[in-house]
């Protein structure tokens, strides 16, 4: 099985969001993880579009990409320059995608104003990782 790894800064909207999809359309075929450079909160407004979308991610929490060294990744997703940047270097020869996704967790604005946001940002990530797992898992 197939050990999949999502990076992002604080492991709080992006990353979780990507999680949530991936985990979604591998449909049990990979393990799969998410973490950040910083851990904090997993954002209730991530969680909100999500279930929108009826995926589930109120279980998740904000990890650390150190609590995974152990795991050897075959796949490992960047969802942010920073995580790009951040990223350490795990042993083996894992498949490297990046994707620098709009932050919405940095808005200001009304609730209405911010999830519109959030469903842009949710929307872009569910294409990206349903070609992701297309092209790795056909």
């Amino acid at each position: 099985m197939k050990n999949i790894l999502v990076l992002c800064t604080g492991n709080s909207c992006r990353s979780q969001m990507a999680e949530g999809y991936l985990r979604h359309f591998v449909q049990g075929r990979a393990e799969v993880y998410s973490a950040g450079v910083l851990s904090t909160f997993v954002n209730p407004l991530a969680i909100q579009v999500m279930a929108e979308d009826e995926i589930d991610i109120s279980h998740h929490t904000s990890n650390r990409f150190d609590d995974y060294e152990h795991i050897p990744f075959d796949i490992v997703v960047t969802v942010c320059d920073h995580a790009k940047e951040s990223c350490p270097v795990f042993p083996g020869q894992a498949k490297k995608y990046h994707h620098n996704f709009f932050d919405p967790s940095h808005v200001e604005g009304s609730n209405e104003e911010r999830l519109v946001l959030f469903r842009r940002t949710r929307d872009e990530i569910k294409e990206y990782c349903k070609n992701l797992v297309r092209e790795n898992f056909s």
